[in-house]
């Protein structure tokens, strides 16, 4: 060995990547006590137990929403994790917040654009995951984005950091914040597929259509009648499926649409986003 190896080298390794001591003290050892090259070893040794790792379920994790001071834009990410131990670590909540906080700060257009920031130094947020992996020795991926930008953008992050919700207001105003607050706490309550009926996905639609006719048929209905029968089951998926359609949770006189208007006849919501572990 042409270099001398010390307990502040491994320290110091472990430290800048979150490495297990046996693990630097070994990469340090390979590296032949370069630093840097140290880091890339167990970098590859990460990338090499996630592949290890590929099948298994990361179903657990951190989901971290937040706005802009100026509340125009919101972003949501989500770090998985394979099990709730983990998730609940403080490091790694406040790893995904700085996370979050990178995403708000350049607002990428995607999740893979977003990987390819730096998180720190040179270090991206994609290597950042990677040294997770190789520091914890569980499936660890940054498996969602979601951006909005609107007039006004609040922001709901559910019990435990289990899910994120943002919501574009089509006006802006204090006034407005504890309605938006309202309709993000909808949609974690709720999990609307589609802000209206004009959004829902044609595929969910033909598919409701049909559910309503075999539904019909088996109650023994006629078959002239079907289609309006579905139809009809269809209506009802709409009330109970799109946000601004929806029976308001906190007050079931109104629609989220219709308690929107008691507020400001011009507020309505332009759009949401909503990220939920599992």
């Amino acid at each position: 060995m042409s270099f001398t190896l010390s307990a502040t080298d491994v320290k110091n390794l472990r430290e800048a990547t979150g490495a297990g001591m046996m693990d630097c003290k070994a990469a340090l050892t390979e590296a032949e006590g370069d630093f840097e090259k140290a880091i890339e070893i167990l970098r590859k040794k990460g990338q090499k137990l996630s592949v290890k790792r590929a099948d298994r379920d990361a179903k657990e994790g951190v989901v971290i929403a937040m706005v802009n001071p100026e509340k125009t834009r919101g972003i949501i990410v989500k770090l998985s994790s394979e099990t709730d131990f983990v998730s609940k670590n403080e490091d790694f909540i406040n790893t995904t917040k700085k996370m979050a906080e990178i995403a708000l700060k350049n607002f990428p257009a995607d999740l893979e654009s977003l990987k390819a920031l730096p998180y720190e130094g040179s270090v991206s947020i994609e290597n950042k995951t990677t040294d997770l992996v190789a520091a914890i020795g569980e499936k660890i991926e940054l498996t969602n984005y979601e951006r909005l930008e609107a007039p006004q953008v609040e922001y709901y992050i559910h019990m435990g950091n289990k899910a994120g919700v943002l919501i574009g207001l089509s006006k802006a105003g204090d006034q407005y914040s504890d309605a938006g607050r309202d309709a993000a706490m909808q949609v974690a309550a709720m999990k609307p597929v589609a802000l209206d009926k004009g959004d829902v996905d044609a595929t969910i639609i033909a598919k409701e259509i049909e559910i309503g006719k075999e539904q019909a048929r088996a109650e023994g209905k006629p078959e002239a009648m079907l289609e309006k029968i579905a139809m009809g089951k269809l209506e009802k998926f709409y009330k109970e499926n799109t946000l601004l359609n929806q029976q308001f949770v906190k007050d079931g006189g109104h629609t989220i649409s219709s308690y929107l208007k008691s507020i400001d006849k011009d507020l309505t919501i332009i759009g949401f986003k909503h990220v939920m572990l599992g």
